[in-house]
């Protein structure tokens, strides 16, 4: 790993508004001695698939620059991420990538806070960390996929029916931007009716269970979707179950391999895309400038106190369903 002479020597941030939006550019000088570079990476879970993508993105990437990688899996466990952080600093990482378990969570942004103190630059992939510290998040924008599901949604129903939504967990910002795209499209809708909504943690099992209750009391369901495929995969075995899934659109989030599978053998509908590998890549790409005192863009977004300002880098999704999924396989 790097003998840093001194750390963050300088550092500024310029934010200026331009047309209603706020970019930041972000300056960071870091003294180095030699060429060895560590990046360490706080992972929220690598048995899922698209995590497993974003892992693959920072080790192609960190290859790239010729940078070690040591990568921890929190196995979706706040008190495990943080002190996985912990053993990172301990291991004097030059920069730290954090996959928040909970997206803006206090825990995660004590967790960031403890490694910026330290002297450790954090870049969020994915999922932002709760902490205006946090140099820059690279990550999916989450509305816009939540609006696009919601307009595909309307086609596939013909603007009318009832709809369900399988949140993440509650209080995620993820989940709370992907659904609140949602619904301000259904909202502009009144022949669509939301019959519940409700949350299942980005789980498959629990997906599948809490779809089989919402099933008992609402019979006449024209579509679900869920804030992940893995809770739409859930729904999809739930209603497989019950002889209903011929009846029933099912739209998800993330655009996994089983996902796409899904949409090929026509059980999901579609699903929003997002780009964890380019989210992973573009971490330690952003890692390379900090270390090496250069200037990069983000916008910037007010969150609420105590998190304060989010810097990030939004990538844009896409819909992918039966007639493109070829393309994402």
């Amino acid at each position: 790993m790097t003998k840093k002479v001194s750390i963050l020597l300088t550092s500024f941030v310029f934010i200026f508004l331009v047309g209603g939006l706020i970019t930041g550019f972000t300056s960071s000088a870091v003294a180095q001695t030699d060429d060895e570079v560590t990046i360490g990476y706080a992972a929220r879970n690598l048995t899922n698939p698209y995590w497993i993508a974003a892992k693959n993105g920072i080790e192609d990437a960190a290859e790239e620059f010729g940078y070690d990688v040591v990568s921890l899996d929190a196995s979706g466990d706040q008190n495990n991420q943080q002190t996985q952080v912990e053993d990172l600093i301990q291991k004097d990482v030059d920069a730290l990538l954090i996959t928040s378990i909970v997206t803006g969570s206090s825990a995660s942004g004590e967790a960031a806070d403890a490694a910026v103190k330290a002297g450790i630059p954090v870049i969020g992939v994915d999922t932002s960390a709760g902490s205006p510290r946090v140099a820059a998040t690279i990550r999916t924008d989450q509305e816009l996929g939540g609006k696009l599901a919601g307009e595909r949604v309307l086609e596939l129903i013909d603007g009318s029916g009832e709809v369900v939504v399988l949140e993440g967990p509650a209080g995620d910002t993820n989940s709370m931007l992907r659904v609140g795209g949602f619904e301000k499209v259904i909202a502009e809708n009144p022949d669509v009716e939301i019959v519940a909504s409700t949350p299942a943690d980005w789980n498959r099992s629990k997906g599948m269970t809490a779809m089989q209750d919402i099933m008992v009391g609402n019979p006449n369901i024209d579509a679900v979707w869920a804030a992940n495929d893995e809770m739409a995969l859930g729904a999809v075995q739930a209603l497989m179950g019950a002889g209903r899934l011929d009846q029933v659109y099912v739209g998800g989030f993330d655009a996994t391999p089983d996902a796409l599978d899904s949409i090929s053998n026509e059980n999901m509908s579609f699903s929003v895309k997002q780009f964890p590998y380019k989210e992973g890549y573009k971490g330690v790409e952003i890692a390379h400038k900090i270390l090496n005192g250069e200037t990069f863009e983000t916008a910037l977004k007010m969150r609420p106190w105590p998190w304060g300002t989010e810097h990030y880098i939004a990538m844009r999704p896409t819909i992918v369903d039966v007639e493109n999924v070829e393309e994402y396989k």
